[in-house]
């Protein structure tokens, strides 16, 4: 057998009928030979494009179960969320709840800014108001502190005579004392400069520490309320200065009019005699406003009872119940029934003999007009002045006589130096009373004198 028989042999001939199958026969051939069966002794082999890549069996199925894992993982993943939308839903949800919660918080942050600020500007506010409220009490009380030191002094109403001789010397080293009336010889308290109202009407600027800065310290409150309560003070002393301003000036009233009831004088008569000086102008009332506060009403009160006593300082300066000669007095002779220095028998005195050396100065103890200056019998140089309404006194034994007849002289004025002159048997100053031309006990009038110069 040759070769080509041979070979031939070795496989089984081809029919036209069994074309096919050798085509099969072929492809499966081709696929085994592009893909090759694992050798015995290694059976993982990939060949590519001619190149070969040699697994082991341990590696190879871990690639291939690494493949199978995550396409499966794929696959769950890809069904859960197809078939699992609230999943998303939920994500969503929690996002959104996420950012309202957020949005929520940043509203409640800008709600207490919002608050905070609202709170310190409504602080503010009502700081300033108080504020504004105390300045404006401040500023009130200022004003009452003016009308306060504007006020005269009630005890320093009462009419004052001209200072004797050698005053001016005395009184430069003795400011600070206060100088008995050389009429009545009571001490006259004068207001000194600076009254207390009008020192406490400064006590809030200087007893108040600067705002700001006691502010950074005690806080705002602390200042309203230490400046309120010194306003408190200020405002209770002046109130209390005027209240006894007002009850110093109804007594002094009471007194006055006392005084002329126990005189037996009627006042209106004493005031109809009293001279009118030169004044004028319309008539225009006097009137309270509505929303007038208790110091107002006081004040008012205050005001009515000193045009009052204003009055009736005009009728008594008219009413002589002063002392005509200053310093202590001592009487040498009583009014009334006496034994007579010269002719030992029983005599009517009808005045006051006051001790007193030879020129010393004799004053008129009420406003008048002198009606006689000169040589009068037994008084020696006398001088007689009528007050009006019947009153009138006398002053005799004068050494020298410093009016004339028509002068019209005011309380205190010296009208005379003390003297002996006439029926008298030393210096000394006869001084008499009259009502109607009838002598009257003098002292009757010092008396009520004392009494009004009390308070």
């Amino acid at each position: 057998m040759s070769k080509s028989s041979a070979h031939f042999s070795q496989y089984p001939q081809h029919h036209p009928h069994d074309h096919g199958r050798a085509y099969q026969r072929r492809s499966a051939a081709a696929v085994a030979a592009a893909v090759p069966l694992p050798a015995p002794d290694d059976a993982y082999t990939i060949v590519h494009h001619g190149k070969q890549v040699r697994l082991g069996p341990v590696v190879f199925w871990i690639v291939v179960g690494t493949v199978v894992l995550l396409g499966l993982w794929s696959a769950a993943t890809a069904t859960y969320f197809a078939f699992r939308d609230d999943v998303l839903t939920r994500l969503i949800a929690r996002q959104a709840e996420m950012q309202y919660a957020y949005e929520d918080r940043i509203t409640e942050l800008r709600a207490k800014v919002d608050r905070t600020t609202s709170r310190q500007l409504l602080d503010q506010e009502q700081f300033d108001q108080k504020l504004e409220q105390i300045m404006k009490r401040q500023t009130a009380l200022e004003s009452r502190a003016t009308a306060l030191g504007a006020m005269p002094d009630v005890t320093g109403s009462i009419p004052r005579a001209a200072p004797q001789r050698g005053d001016s010397t005395q009184g430069t080293a003795m400011q600070g004392t206060p100088k008995p009336s050389p009429i009545s010889d009571t001490v006259i308290f004068v207001a000194p400069p600076d009254r207390e109202a009008r020192l406490e009407s400064r006590a809030p600027s200087v007893i108040a520490p600067p705002t700001n800065q006691f502010a950074k310290n005690q806080g705002f409150d602390n200042v309203l309320v230490r400046l309120t309560s010194s306003l408190d003070q200020v405002e209770r002393r002046q109130i209390a200065a005027l209240s006894a301003v007002e009850e110093s000036m109804d007594s002094r009233m009471r007194r006055m009019r006392g005084v002329v009831s126990d005189l037996g004088l009627n006042l209106a008569s004493l005031e109809a005699a009293v001279p009118r000086a030169a004044m004028g102008g319309p008539f225009v009332p006097v009137k309270l406003t509505a929303n007038a506060g208790p110091f107002e009403r006081q004040l008012f009160r205050i005001n009515t009872a000193r045009a009052e006593m204003d009055r009736l300082n005009r009728t008594l300066a008219q009413v002589p119940y002063r002392k005509p000669v200053i310093g202590e007095v001592e009487f040498t002779s009583g009014f009334g029934v006496r034994s007579d220095p010269f002719l030992g028998r029983p005599a009517m005195h009808t005045g006051l003999d006051f001790r007193g050396a030879t020129g010393d100065p004799a004053r008129v103890t009420a406003n008048g007009k002198v009606v006689s200056a000169g040589w009068s019998g037994g008084y020696g140089r006398m001088v007689e002045v009528d007050h009006g309404n019947g009153l009138s006194t006398r002053y005799g034994h004068l050494s020298e006589i410093n009016v004339k007849v028509g002068e019209i002289v005011k309380l205190g004025q010296v009208i005379g130096l003390v003297g002996s002159t006439g029926r008298s048997t030393g210096p000394h100053l006869h001084y008499e009373t009259r009502i109607d031309g009838e002598a009257v006990d003098p002292q009757k009038f010092l008396r009520a004198g004392v009494r009004l110069s009390a308070g």
